[in-house]
C-alpha cells in the first residue's frame, strides 16, 4: 500500500518547502477527522526524521458532518500534535548510529521499544504545562461552547428574516 510519507523525502531533495494537506483517506466525501493511526504517525516521523519540521506545512481536514465541527478540529489537531511528539520521542541519534554501524539488531530493537514507550505520559505533561486539557477533558470545553455560543447562531439565523 502507498503511502504519502514515503514521498516526503523526495520533494524536500527538489523544493525549498511542502505544503501538505492531512486528512484520513476515505472513498466518499465526508468524515475527514485526522486519526491518531499508522498514516499519520509515518507522516510525523518522515518529517522529523528529515530534519524537515521548518520546511514542512501541515494543513488539517476537519469535516465530518456526523459530529460537532469544533470537536473534529480539536480531535484532528491533537491527532496531528500527538503523531509529531511521538516521532520526537523517537531516539534519532541511537537510531542514525545503529543504521551508520550496520547494526539492523540494535536498530530493530529500539524502534520496537520505542512502541512500548510511555508517550501518552510526556502528551499529558505538555499538555498540563501549556495549561490545556488532558485525555478528553477538552470535551466538557467544546460543549459549554456548544451551548453558551453556537446555540444562539442557530436560534439569531433561524429567526434573522429573509
Amino acid at each position: 500500500m502507498e503511502n504519502v510519507a514515503d514521498k516526503i523525502s523526495t520533494c524536500l531533495c527538489f523544493l525549498d518547502e511542502l505544503l501538505l494537506h492531512v486528512s484520513r483517506p476515505v472513498r466518499w466525501d465526508s468524515d475527514h477527522v485526522v486519526l491518531l493511526d499508522e498514516a499519520t504517525i509515518a507522516i510525523a516521523q518522515e518529517i522529523v526524521r528529515c530534519n524537515a519540521l521548518n520546511r514542512v506545512h501541515i494543513g488539517l481536514d476537519f469535516f465530518d458532518a456526523s459530529i460537532n465541527r469544533v470537536a473534529a478540529w480539536v480531535i484532528g489537531a491533537r491527532n496531528m500534535r500527538k503523531a509529531l511528539l511521538l516521532a520526537l520521542l523517537e531516539p534519532r541519534q541511537a537510531l542514525i548510529g545503529a543504521e551508520s554501524n550496520f547494526d539492523f539488531t540494535a536498530r530493530l530493537a529500539l524502534l520496537e521499544e520505542e512502541k512500548s514507550m510511555p508517550w501518552a505520559a510526556v502528551w499529558d505533561y505538555y499538555c498540563l504545562t501549556q495549561d490545556k486539557p488532558c485525555g478528553s477533558d477538552w470535551l466538557q470545553t467544546v460543549r459549554r461552547y456548544q451551548n453558551e455560543v453556537l446555540s444562539r447562531r442557530m436560534t439569531t439565523e433561524v429567526q434573522t428574516p429573509a
